[in-house]
């Protein structure tokens, strides 16, 4: 049985799954691989540097023939991100976190589909004035950054779906496997985006020691806060925190954020601490779901995975 929605047929593709845009770490190889195995393949552009992007835009439309796109921070680019990205023919253009408008009509005169992300209503109601082709409704169970005052994806899917009609929907926040996928359809999603499951694939660009920690995590781990952030000089807006699991820094940190902004010294030595391999390179962005995360697949196999296991949750769910 094909799951066939309105995200599957407006992108000719088999399974109604995306990458999300995963800043950095979803390059042209994972891209590449889900794209071929019928996903929607995304590459994480994040702030748009070029030098990144002309390397892993190469590699995904080396790769593949079938449709694939690129997603960036809206609050931490310009139109020549955007443009630079569109030089490459992708077939969507992912927008998230900030006013998407200024970059609308670029992506409109290359006709590719224009994707919104959204964290609330507010959002939810510009992408859909702006005229969006597909809008992901983003839950705060979702690894990395979201809103800090959002809803989770159970409550929050069904109401974008019904203010979105008929604008296809894709829910994103803790979904790892199959079942997932079929909640998401059951809500009334065109499909799923999925991070946190694909950072643990074989073809994703992270450090082992990311990899490890999301293998070996657990939902009860992750956390939502700014210090991370701020530790590490980062410009990511106050308004979106986001979902980790545990660090040193927030332990130290947790609760003193005002405090730690103050202090320009603990930048200094998060830096240090990275350079000796002490931390992370990065925190490690991961969702509620991370329990499920076992294993360390391809990512093409990842997909015909989580399209297997839809069909067999959705087959169980008419039984019942």
């Amino acid at each position: 049985m094909a799951l066939s929605t309105e995200f599957t047929e407006l992108f000719g593709i088999r399974h109604p799954i995306a990458l999300a845009p995963m800043g950095g770490s979803a390059g042209g190889a994972l891209a590449a691989a889900v794209a071929s195995s019928g996903g929607l393949g995304m590459l994480g552009a994040a702030f748009g540097d070029r030098e990144w992007l002309d390397r892993e835009a190469r590699i995904v439309a080396s790769r593949t023939d079938q449709p694939w796109g690129v997603g960036f921070l809206t609050w931490g680019i310009d139109v020549g991100a955007v443009a630079c990205a569109l030089e490459y023919g992708p077939h969507a253009v992912m927008l998230s976190f900030g006013d998407p408008s200024p970059y609308v009509e670029l992506v409109r005169e290359a006709e590719a589909v224009l994707i919104i992300q959204v964290t609330d209503l507010e959002e939810a109601r510009q992408a859909v004035d702006l005229g969006a082709d597909v809008i992901v409704a983003q839950g705060t169970e979702a690894g990395g950054h979201g809103a800090r005052r959002g809803r989770s994806t159970l409550p929050f899917v069904p109401v974008v779906v019904d203010l979105a009609a008929p604008v296809p929907v894709l829910a994103a926040g803790g979904i790892a496997d199959g079942r997932g996928l079929a909640a998401a359809l059951a809500l009334g999603a065109a499909g799923a985006l999925i991070g946190t499951r694909f950072q643990a694939t074989t073809e994703a660009l992270v450090d082992p020691m990311i990899t490890k920690a999301i293998v070996e995590g657990r939902g009860d781990d992750t956390e939502r806060n700014t210090v991370l952030d701020i530790a590490r000089g980062s410009r990511w807006p106050s308004k979106y925190p986001a979902r980790t699991l545990g660090h040193p820094y927030l332990d130290r940190w947790r609760g003193r954020e005002a405090e730690l902004v103050a202090d320009p010294q603990v930048r200094e030595d998060y830096q240090n601490d990275v350079a000796r391999g002490v931390i992370p390179p990065l925190p490690v962005w991961a969702g509620e779901a991370v329990d499920l995360i076992t294993d360390l697949p391809s990512a093409a196999d990842l997909v015909t995975t989580l399209a297997n296991q839809a069909e067999i949750a959705l087959a169980r769910a008419g039984r019942r």
